[in-house]
């Protein structure tokens, strides 16, 4: 007979997966658990055309809660193995980690593990303190995963970046179906849609740009990058495998950097205009496709938690869909 999750380490792999960021808060996943298996499911249901045309964001997304979910197992005294994509007959199933034998995890995974539970979006200014060059460097470490780099845009770079930023917040502050959708999307009651940000959260700090959004000029732009760490998650290729791979990389660093005291929030709005990405990768000297933009600081208010869907509309019941 195949051993079985038991109650407490259900709730365990729910949790780590239910505080996994999400791109909007859309929350994209399901958990579907069987045996000694754990799987991310992706929901193609959750949709946001305008926002993320190709599913870019929702796969990244999903490439989250795998980290999450990895971690817990980990917690819970398991080896683990990720499959990627494991059932053609069922494309949701975006992962599969697969518990080996009984292995206690180290210290480091247990500080990422409890700062699954501590981490937030800091969509605000950041507060005072530079973050050391050091630190810098365990941000940016090589990842295990193929294909994935994670850089830091340097102080002569800030400028092509705003220049992104200002270009792509014109463009949706004037795009009509994007307001749209916007404003659908906020308005969702419940435990999703967009939280909107503090009075003095703007431009690049909350990411959406609305109708009376006001646009810093480049060089205001520039100047406030410049007092900041902002991180390039990039990919070699552009697939759903990188997609995954990149919200993986990108939920690692995020919780390295909740474990070392530092906030974080995400940026990936601006990148799904062909042109910035384009610019960027020519004006950051990428090797590849950016995929996520995560800035860095240390906390200057208290970030507001994002709400949660309950753990029952998180279980997949029986299976993928």
């Amino acid at each position: 007979m195949v051993a079985e999750w038991n109650a407490s380490e259900r709730a365990v792999l729910a949790a780590a997966v239910t505080r996994a960021p999400s791109v909007h808060n859309t929350q994209p996943w399901r958990l579907w658990l069987r045996g000694r298996d754990a799987s991310v499911l992706e929901r193609v249901d959750v949709r946001l055309p305008r926002h993320d045309p190709v599913g870019r964001d929702r796969l990244i997304s999903c490439g989250a809660a795998v980290a999450n979910l990895r971690l817990a197992v980990r917690r819970l005294g398991w080896s683990e193995r990720v499959v990627q994509f494991p059932d053609p007959a069922h494309p949701a199933e975006v992962a599969r980690v697969v518990a080996g034998v009984a292995l206690s995890p180290d210290e480091a995974e247990l500080a990422l593990y409890r700062a699954i539970r501590d981490r937030a979006s800091h969509r605000a200014p950041f507060g005072v303190g530079t973050v050391a060059e050091a630190v810098v460097h365990r941000l940016t470490a090589p990842t295990a995963l193929a294909g994935v780099r994670v850089s830091v845009v340097r102080l002569h770079e800030c400028d092509q970046v705003a220049r992104s930023f200002h270009h792509a917040a014109l463009v949706h502050r004037a795009d009509s179906a994007y307001q749209r959708e916007l404003a659908a999307w906020g308005a969702r009651g419940g435990d999703d849609g967009v939280v909107e940000p503090g009075a003095s959260a703007a431009l690049p700090w909350a990411g959406l740009v609305r109708r009376r959004t006001a646009v810093p000029d480049e060089r205001v732009l520039s100047e406030r990058l410049a007092d900041e760490v902002v991180l390039v998650v990039s990919t070699v290729g552009d697939g759903r495998s990188d997609h995954l791979h990149a919200g993986m990389a990108m939920e690692r660093v995020w919780l390295t950097a909740t474990a070392l005291g530092l906030a974080a929030s995400v940026v990936t709005q601006p990148l799904h205009l062909p042109e910035v990405r384009r610019d960027l990768v020519e004006g950051l000297g990428l090797d590849g496709y950016p995929q996520v933009l995560l800035r860095v600081g240390y906390p200057g208010v208290v970030p507001e938690r994002s709400p949660r869907r309950s753990f029952t509309d998180l279980l997949a019941s029986p299976g993928p869909a």
